[in-house]
């Protein structure tokens, strides 16, 4: 990509898009498109079309969803499977019809089959039933991944989708109600630990296996993806290692420093088994991930600590 080429990210202010606005800023990128929900509401089509007749944006990158845990895709699955629709199809129609030379669609590993054999390939998508905590979210990034390809058959257009494993980094969301599992840890290690609570519960039993990787590397590969990538299959992106969510709790309260008990609800759903993603192919293409897990746990809750705690806690 030229350096002046105009990039528009939707969705710019949250986990995946600031990420990839600090990566394209890194690189020299300049030129870029950023407007809030409130400047832009993409839920509204005629705001969306008429946005992209004026812009024009050469380059589009598609980090705007709702997205969080199992208990809200459980509550809310009816806002999952509408606002994610109607975003994906707004922005994918609106660049077709503007001419974007290539659209970056960013799904989720939880396309895949809940008991696909691991570690995950991309060819596994549609070869068995989802995990039923999140199908609603599923369902739509899958239709997301299909508008894409549907483009690319009738009309041309050079629309990838990548299928990122779960993420974390800075700007996360650390809500309990609406977080995702990484996320909601730290900040109950944290508040536990700043109250001397004995112990914190957690859902499941610990044992599913988990991928994560830091939303950094995420940015810098879609990136990558963005400069050198034409082919019409899907793309994985993870790190290839995973780790029992129980070996995650441990991690993040030796982190934190809480040293209490955690207590497993072994009432409370653990989600898929094990999603492990095969990166064969985003290996052989050349790309690695660089952040190790440790490392990004610890910068992780030194930007919670001085950001969303602080702010929390200014508020109480």
């Amino acid at each position: 990509m030229d350096k002046k080429t105009k990039i528009y990210v939707a969705g710019h202010k949250g986990l995946v898009g600031s990420a990839i606005v600090r990566s394209l800023k890194k690189k020299g990128y300049k030129n870029l498109i950023l407007k809030t929900r409130k400047e832009l509401d993409l839920l509204d089509g005629v705001k969306t079309a008429a946005f992209f007749k004026k812009e024009k944006p050469e380059y589009v990158i598609l980090a705007a969803a709702r997205v969080g845990g199992i208990m809200a895709n459980n509550t809310y699955p009816a806002n999952f499977i509408y606002e994610n629709l109607t975003i994906q199809n707004n922005v994918i129609n609106n660049s077709y019809l503007n001419g974007v030379k290539r659209l970056l669609f960013l799904g989720s590993s939880c396309i895949y089959p809940r008991m696909a054999p691991q570690p995950i390939k991309e060819e596994y998508l549609l070869t068995g039933e989802l995990e039923p905590t999140n199908k609603a979210y599923a369902v739509a990034k899958i239709a997301g991944i299909i508008t894409c390809e549907s483009y690319n058959k009738q009309y041309g257009t050079n629309f990838i989708s990548v299928m990122p494993t779960n993420l974390y980094g800075p700007n996360d969301n650390f809500d309990l109600e609406n977080s995702h599992v990484l996320p909601a840890m730290i900040r109950k290690f944290d508040e536990a630990k700043n109250t001397n609570a004995k112990g914190i519960t957690l859902w499941g039993t610990g044992k599913a296996r988990r991928e994560f990787l830091h939303v950094d590397d995420l940015a810098d590969a879609c990136v990558f993806l963005l400069g050198i990538y034409n082919g019409l299959e899907i793309v994985n992106i993870g790190t290839g290692e995973d780790l029992a969510i129980k070996t995650l709790a441990e991690t993040i309260k030796k982190i934190v420093g809480f040293n209490g008990r955690i207590v497993w609800d072994k009432t409370k759903p653990d989600g898929t088994p094990r999603k492990l993603l095969n990166i064969n192919k985003l290996h052989k293409l050349g790309w690695r991930h660089k952040i190790d897990l440790e490392d990004g746990l610890k910068s992780t809750y030194n930007w919670y600590k001085k950001n969303y705690a602080k702010s929390n806690n200014s508020k109480a």
